[in-house]
């Protein structure tokens, strides 16, 4: 059958909301490395509203330098705004608007004693071949880093960038899809082959024809919409909320990241491999785990056992540390 996976930018704006989200948080826990942080973002125009709730030893004075930092770290700098001006967002146009509040002494209550910060299902997913990814999703992802890569140092192609790719029943490129802004046409039809290694039957470039208004003044950008994007598109069932918008205690990014390190432990010879983790608000043990390995056509499943608590799975992924920007730069997998 078909398989189709997408990916987007950092500079989309969905995407960058979520930067924006990580950066805060970064700098929340570079105060206060026990800070509990969820904050959404909405970006539309040249406006960025804050919504969340915080709770550390932590000032948010800076909150709208670290929104600017996080703007420019896209590549949105007013270096940028010279060369596209109306058609992209303005950073000296910004305007922040702060609905931060602090987080439920009910939540607190049970995160203070080792305890998950909410309940949810997670899952992780590996299967053969590069970067143990569903080969549609690995080339969209590629594809997508190499042409925002190219944005970056141009001076008529834009940072809000689609991709989208199509395997046919064999496992080859049948479609390849791409929206890039551009100032003035440039043919990508080479790049995108050899960036993928393989010619497609199909190559498509800005299907409207035009592609010069972007970022958040052509879409609004809310944190957490990219999700499919974020994690596996089609080839796992999506666990958890947004991982880029709420500090590890919140188990959205832990326990997924774990899932997935699980996942590729248990993949071993197998075609794929599914992790399944549940968590339950306040407390350590999680109410479920399993695992699900498939070769050949042939299902085997088990439950397992994970005595880590939630520190000690924070500490062991690295997560009581500033690395959420990066990790929602390079991609949660």
């Amino acid at each position: 059958m078909q398989k189709t996976a997408e990916s987007v930018s950092l500079g989309h704006p969905d995407k960058t909301s979520d930067y924006i989200s990580s950066y805060i948080l970064d700098r929340m826990i570079e105060q206060d490395k026990s800070v509990k942080y969820a904050v959404e973002v909405m970006l539309k125009d040249n406006t960025v509203i804050l919504g969340g709730e915080i709770k550390g030893n932590v000032s948010l004075d800076k909150v709208n330098d670290y929104v600017l930092k996080a703007l420019d770290e896209v590549g949105y700098s007013k270096d940028y705004a010279k060369i596209w001006g109306k058609y992209a967002i303005e950073p000296e146009k910004i305007k922040v608007i702060n609905l931060i509040g602090q987080q439920s002494a009910e939540i607190n209550q049970g995160v203070e004693q080792d305890g998950w910060g909410d309940q949810g299902v997670f899952v992780g997913y590996a299967c053969q071949g590069e970067e143990n990814l569903n080969r549609e999703l690995y080339l969209a992802r590629k594809l997508n880093k190499a042409l925002y890569q190219k944005a970056l140092k141009s001076d008529h192609l834009g940072l809000d960038i689609k991709t989208q790719i199509t395997l046919d029943d064999n496992g080859k490129i049948e479609t390849a899809i791409v929206a890039v802004p551009m100032l003035k046409s440039e043919d990508l039809t080479q790049f995108v082959i050899d960036t993928l290694g393989e010619t497609p039957k199909n190559i498509i470039i800005n299907g409207t024809g035009a592609y010069t208004y972007h970022s958040s003044i052509a879409d609004c950008g809310i944190t957490g919409r990219k999700l499919a994007c974020d994690f596996y598109s089609t080839a796992c069932p999506i666990g958890g909320g947004s991982p880029w918008t709420k500090d590890a205690s919140k188990a959205d990014l832990t326990l997924n990241l774990y899932a997935r390190k699980l996942a590729k432990q248990y993949l071993a010879d197998n075609d794929e491999c599914f992790v399944y983790l549940s968590s339950c608000i306040g407390k350590a043990e999680l109410p479920s785990a399993a695992v699900k390995t498939i070769k050949n056509g042939s299902v085997s499943m088990q439950n397992i056992k994970i005595n880590l608590k939630p520190s000690e799975m924070i500490a062991e992924l690295g997560l009581n540390k500033p690395v959420f920007a990066a990790l929602c730069k390079n991609g949660l997998i």
